[in-house]
């Protein structure tokens, strides 16, 4: 075979590890090399999380909450508002109710408590990178009944909360332009226009297009 017809290898991950305990940072960061992805930061703060995901775009920030200078909460929503975001996978020691709808609706697309193996951690964050919203077994019914009581019974200021980029890309979404035109009209990346439209069904926990478009017509956002 001539080399000419040989696939050409993907991209390895680049991942941005922030947590505020260094031998625990460290570990996870060669756990990460160890299955073939690039490390290219580590941050102990929210101020050095931002700083080093504005300068090194990784494809994933793995992100724990409690940072000593603030919330990884605050990491999560400063990143949605990148030009290129990065897919945000929480590595938290809390598993409670209210941290993992906080972190989601952040813009999060995964959630798993640090008591996950070496391995479940490397295929999270591997499926976060393809688009996918993984958590730890347990949270998954959790949020999905979170979200259902709140579409049921709670107030219409309960909905979780979208940024102006995600609501004018879902607005664009739903007057039926393709990810590339959406790019173009807003000189974004396809794959940024595809990080907002996946964050954005995470924070709605809807599955598909055809879904968000309903909610955007419901919600009167096409207009």
């Amino acid at each position: 075979m001539c080399p000419a017809d040989e696939p050409t290898p993907a991209p390895a991950l680049r991942v941005l590890v922030v947590d505020d305990h260094p031998i625990w940072r460290d570990g996870v960061a060669r756990d990460l090399e160890s299955a073939g992805m690039v490390v290219c930061g580590t941050a102990g703060d929210v101020a050095q999380a931002l700083r080093i995901a504005g300068a090194a775009r990784p494809d994933v920030v793995l992100l724990d909450l409690h940072l000593p200078d603030g919330s990884g909460v605050e990491v999560a929503r400063a990143l949605a508002e990148l030009p290129q975001p990065p897919y945000v996978l929480v590595l938290s020691a809390s598993g409670e109710r209210q941290d993992v709808l906080d972190a989601l609706t952040a813009g999060a697309t995964g959630y798993l408590v640090k008591s996950a193996s070496s391995a479940e951690l490397v295929e999270a964050v591997r499926r976060v990178a393809a688009g996918d919203a993984v958590f730890t077994p347990g949270l998954a019914g959790l949020v999905l009944g979170e979200y259902r009581r709140l579409a049921t019974d709670g107030p219409a200021d309960a909905q979780p909360h979208l940024t102006e980029r995600e609501t004018e890309v879902l607005r664009l979404v739903a007057k039926g332009l393709t990810y590339p035109q959406i790019a173009d009209r807003l000189v974004l990346s396809v794959r940024t226009v595809q990080n907002h439209v996946q964050n954005t069904l995470t924070k709605l926990q809807l599955h598909n297009k055809a879904q968000l478009v309903r909610y955007a017509l419901e919600q009167g956002i096409d207009e």
